[in-house]
């Protein structure tokens, strides 16, 4: 299986061109590949399979477990590169559009910008509305759906926090839902909001979250947020009724491409 390797802000991704031969593959197939000693290593997988509609692609994204999810913000301005790569999108006042379907609806992305010699650029990419009665307090944070389900919670001295101890003790916890949410920390510094963020599906902290990063600046009303793998601009425009417009903005690198046999 040929594949492509890319990271947005250090949320790392393998994304396979199955427009005209799928796979196949099976969780354990999944989770093997993404395995950071076994495989190729990564937080996730995703297939860029064929249009529908007016849409450039379907993106099917699948954890690190091997389990689907219903969308990834990272996996999405990766997936957009990849695309672009690929010749997808279309052009528009200078600038690339790219629109795809995920499992949580329609995605338009717009590519920045990229410097095919370094690999690396900026995606904005837009995200679902947020329903303002989704967003609501529970235990010492917030809950809301930004895609996949996410808890947010304020913490002090967030650099030294346990956050592998405590995000998978809260992972689980029954007041976050059935399924279990991602479970971001947090901490303001200035006018920047520090986030750190335990993921289901990888079990373990990741670098950067999309999701998680948007779930933090609308629970918390900021716009500038700062991860381990780079910084974020998250914007909104809230309604009575919902955060709409929402747009994750950050940055995408390229990191190799390559072949895996399966055993």
């Amino acid at each position: 299986m040929i594949f492509s390797k890319f990271d947005g802000a250090g949320n790392d991704f393998v994304i396979v061109d199955a427009r005209e031969d799928d796979p196949g593959l099976t969780a354990e197939a999944i989770a093997h590949v993404c395995h950071r000693r076994k495989g190729v290593g990564a937080d996730g997988l995703m297939l860029l399979t064929p249009a529908q509609g007016d849409y450039d692609f379907v993106m099917r994204y699948y954890n690190s477990d091997g389990l689907p999810a219903d969308m990834c913000g990272n996996g999405g301005r990766c997936i957009t590169v990849f695309a672009h790569l690929l010749g997808l999108g279309r052009v528009l006042n200078g600038e690339k559009h790219i629109r795809f379907l995920a499992t949580d609806g329609p995605h338009e992305a717009t590519l920045l910008d990229w410097d095919n010699q370094r690999g690396q650029g900026t995606v904005r990419l837009g995200m679902r509305d947020v329903p303002r009665h989704t967003l609501h307090r529970v235990l010492q944070g917030w809950w809301l759906n930004t895609g996949v389900p996410h808890y947010v919670q304020q913490v002090t001295d967030l650099s030294h926090y346990d956050v592998l101890g405590e995000g998978r003790r809260l992972r689980h916890h029954p007041d976050l839902g059935a399924e279990g949410a991602n479970v971001n920390f947090v901490e303001r510094v200035g006018d920047c909001l520090h986030v750190r963020t335990y993921e289901r599906g990888v079990e373990d902290e990741t670098w950067a979250c999309g999701t998680g990063v948007t779930a933090c600046a609308i629970a918390l009303g900021v716009t500038h947020l700062s991860t381990r793998g780079g910084d974020f601009l998250v914007e909104y425009q809230p309604t009575q009724e919902a955060f709409t417009h929402v747009e994750l903005t950050g940055p995408v690198s390229f990191n190799f491409k390559g072949e895996i046999t399966f055993p």
